[in-house]
């Protein structure tokens, strides 16, 4: 790592730039040497080590390799240096920013609900709101329930927004919400970073809540976002979601002071005062502008409302709301159907209620039971039974009420408190059976709904439809992967809280189906360890259903799931356990499924001869069954496995028949891996084609933000250079390849493109750089298990020293066959 040395320097500006002299004088190098040998020219090196201008990151990491020093202790402060935090404005009466200029880009993401019209009083509130971020760029806004916090602070998030333009987001932490636990650290992680939009390959998939807090504090550090994190249970839940160094602040919300968090300054929230309640009701009411109107002929009883709200803003909203809706009540009525109410909730809640109709009553109430925060119209309409037109109707109504909120358009979420009351109204109205059924049928919604949206995108699902419950009336239309995987990452915290009610009710078909349409999210988004963990439960829903088909793809499933975690052994264990239970159901597309596993764990375990023969065994189960898209995915990778063995022709001829299958469409998942195989097998005989090809495979995976599969195209495409004699291009295409990986850190990758840039760099006349590679791949290939590529980088070895020292080539050579001969 490179050295910690203290710097006087106050500015991030010299302080990096001095980290950067430090690695300059590790090097032993001039100026101009560590230009050359870091690719970069001499005179913008000049600019970093100066402090003029700030290095992008690739540089950065450029220059720390060549010292073999880790870049990453380095990249917060690198971060500071290239995004100072702008002031905020110092109180409310200033608080307005001035207009983006034009042109500007809009934030990739603002999840901020909408800020009320008619926010009442609170400037103190909000002046130490704004001066807290100011300050600390962090706050904590504490009171009652019912108080006006989330108010508070979404209306001053509203105003800071200008100042903090690369995102702002809000997540519930449901720390207070009736009938669901709080949201975990690790799901409010993922949910943030999704929202983000940070790059899926990048986020840790392992640790727990540690390296993705870490992950977190750095893409932020890099930005100038604002994250309102709302409704927080305690300290411990909102400390790994803080922001670290840079620019971005946070606004927390909670109904406890949070004081385990002493670096948070707080905020308290009263009551309102009279005034300020008397101005509220009137401006919410409608009130305010009518000198004569209801209010000003009735101010004792104008009083009596806000004495039985509490002086609290949520009750004198619904309160005002009423009032606005029946312009023939006098106040005096309103303070009648008030007072029936148990409190200064109920007292509001149960008097909104009464104003709707039988059918808007019960859509309420079962709103109540929706286990999850915010939804949608469809959910809605499932929950309570109703076609969609009828819940986009009523939906409307409980707006004008004011017993539903919409945060942004199409999403809706009960406040704590009007949940509550809504579930109580439901215990007592509604039978035990009928809350049941409500339930039942979101859990069919969300199995049914996820597996739409998996469809949608580039990933081999099922053809079979989920069997869990009954399809809902309704369903979101996915048309492309784009959609399905937003709806994916807004829907994340329900899915997983649908997926945690289907444990606890017993709905165990459910709890199989579920994890399993979400794989394809899963595989850009989440961790295998959460990934693991659901597989898991999932397993335990299926032995109690005792259903055979069920349980042998929970035992798949949860094999595919310890691969992709690089738990080999365990993996192996669960596909032996699957596959006499996909014998006993003789499910040809289980059996077809488990063939491929089986065959990407031998061949990522180094094996050659068995995997070929499962690739090839899987497209025979997959033809007989119908599926053009199971036969394609397994020609693909038979093409790919057969090119790596060095037969070319028949992988060329193997990737032309995947593409035939699938008509070249990119939203087929065995597109890429066609024309990566079909370029590289091509290149020699048919260079323009085969450039063509990895282009275009090049842009399909640009297109699908997968940074792996870019770096994959761009080594492939440096292999196909080399065999039209294009050295100078094979080469770059290389080194961008590597320096992706090296901006991901994913040094395990690299050994599936060390041997191939190796040869490249002998080819072309660099037998240094090829004797160095092939040996980074010799010391890394055996750590992962890949016996294939360790007796390539023997080959490698050996071609390097054939003249200079023939016997070391043979000794190379030599180990190299014994690794690729059979064992005996």
């Amino acid at each position: 790592m490179v050295s910690e040395r203290r710097t006087a320097a106050s500015d991030p500006r010299e302080e990096l730039a001095e980290r950067l002299r430090l690695v300059q004088e590790l090097s032993g190098r001039g100026v101009r040497a560590l230009a050359r040998d870091a690719g970069l020219s001499s005179s913008s090196l000049s600019r970093y080590l100066s402090g003029r201008t700030v290095p992008p990151w690739p540089a950065v990491v450029a220059l720390c390799r060549l010292v073999k020093r880790d870049p990453r202790p380095l990249r917060p402060l690198w971060e500071r240096a290239g995004s100072p935090l702008p002031a905020p404005p110092k109180t409310s009466r200033q608080v307005q920013p001035p207009a983006p200029p034009a042109g500007a880009p809009r934030p990739p993401r603002n999840d901020l609900p909408r800020d009320v019209p008619d926010f009442t009083g609170r400037e103190d509130d909000l002046a130490a709101v704004v001066e807290a971020v100011r300050t600390d760029r962090l706050v904590a806004i504490d009171g009652m329930a019912g108080v006006g916090k989330t108010c508070l602070a979404v209306h001053a998030a509203h105003l800071l927004t200008p100042d903090l333009p690369d995102a702002q987001l809000y997540l519930d932490l449901h720390g207070f919400t009736e009938g669901r636990e709080p949201l975990d650290p690790e799901t409010a992680l993922r949910t943030l970073l999704a929202a983000l939009d940070a790059p899926s390959e990048k986020i840790p998939q392992d640790g727990g809540v540690e390296p993705l807090a870490a992950f977190w504090r750095s893409e932020l550090a890099s930005r100038r976002a604002l994250v309102v994190l709302d409704n927080a249970a305690d300290a411990e839940q909102v400390r790994p979601l803080l922001p670290g160094a840079g620019a971005s602040v946070a606004l927390i919300t909670s109904r406890n002071r949070l004081l385990g968090l002493d670096e948070v300054p707080p905020v308290s929230l009263d009551v309102l005062s009279e005034a300020e309640s008397a101005e509220l009701l009137a401006r919410a009411s409608g009130e305010a502008s009518r000198p004569d109107g209801r209010l000003a002929r009735e101010p004792g009883n104008a009083a009596e409302v806000l004495r039985l709200c509490g002086h609290l803003p949520l009750a004198l909203r619904l309160a005002a709301a009423r009032l606005r809706h029946r312009p023939g009540w006098t106040v005096g009525v309103l303070v009648e159907r008030m007072a029936e109410g148990a409190s200064e909730f109920d007292t509001a809640f149960a008097m909104s209620v009464r104003q709707l109709d039988r059918a808007q009553r019960r859509f309420f109430r079962l709103l109540g039971l929706v286990p999850g925060s915010s939804f949608d119209e469809y959910v809605a309409a499932a929950v309570a039974d109703v076609s969609l037109r009828d819940a986009r109707t009523m939906l409307e109504d409980l707006l004008d009420a004011h017993l539903v909120q919409q945060p942004s358009a199409g999403r809706y979420r009960l406040h704590d408190l009007v949940r509550a009351h809504a579930r109580r109204a439901s215990a007592e109205q509604d039978s035990q059976a009928d809350r049941e059924r409500a339930v039942g049928r979101v859990l069919d919604y969300y199995v049914h709904a996820a597996a739409a949206a998996e469809s949608a995108m580039p990933y081999l699902s099922r053809s079979r439809k989920p069997t869990a419950g009954e399809p809902p009336a309704a369903l979101p239309s996915f048309a492309h992967k784009h959609q399905a995987l937003f709806w994916f990452a807004t829907e994340y915290t329900n899915l997983m809280t649908v997926f945690d009610t289907a444990v606890a009710t017993g709905a165990d078909v459910h709890a199989c189906e579920l994890p399993r349409h979400m794989r394809a999210f899963f595989a850009r988004r989440c961790g295998t360890t959460h990934l693991n963990g659901l597989f898991e439960r999932a397993l335990d829903a299926a032995r109690r259903l005792d259903d055979p088909l069920q349980l042998a793809e929970a035992h798949s499933d949860l094999g595919f799931a310890r691969y992709n975690a690089g738990r080999m052994a365990e993996a192996h264990a669960a596909y032996d356990a699957a596959e006499s239970l996909v014998a006993r159901t003789g499910d040809t597309w289980a059996e077809a499924e488990l063939t491929m596993r089986r065959a990407f764990l031998l061949w990522d375990e180094g094996r050659v001869d068995e995997p070929l023969d499962l690739f090839r065994r899987a497209g025979k189960l997959y033809e007989r069954i119908g599926s053009v898209t199971g036969r394609a995915h397994a020609t693909a990778y038979e093409a790919w496995a057969v090119q790596q063995l060095g037969y070319s022709d028949d992988a060329a001829r193997l990737a032309r028949e995947a593409l035939e299958l699938t008509g070249s469409d990119p939203a087929w998942p065995s597109t890429l891996t066609a024309r990566i195989t079909l370029g590289v097998a091509i290149a020699h005989d048919r260079p323009d084609e085969a450039t063509e090809h990895l282009h275009r495979a090049l842009d399909l995976a640009r297109e699908d933000g997968h940074r792996h599969n870019e770096a994959w195209c761009l080594n492939c495409l440096g292999v196909a250079l080399r065999r039209m004699g294009r050295y100078d291009e094979a080469l770059a295409s290389h080194r961008r390849a590597f320096a992706l990986l090296d901006e991901l850190f994913e040094e395990h990758w690299k050994i599936h493109f060390l041997n191939g840039y190796g040869e490249t760099c002998r080819l072309a006349g660099l037998p240094d750089e090829a004797l160095r590679l092939h040996r980074e791949a010799l010391e890394l290939a055996p750590e992962v298990g890949y016996r294939h590529e360790e007796a390539l980088a023997h080959e490698g070895i050996a071609a390097v020293l054939a003249e200079t020292d023939p016997p070391a080539a043979a000794e190379h050579r030599a180990a190299g066959q014994a690794l690729l001969s059979p064992a005996p």
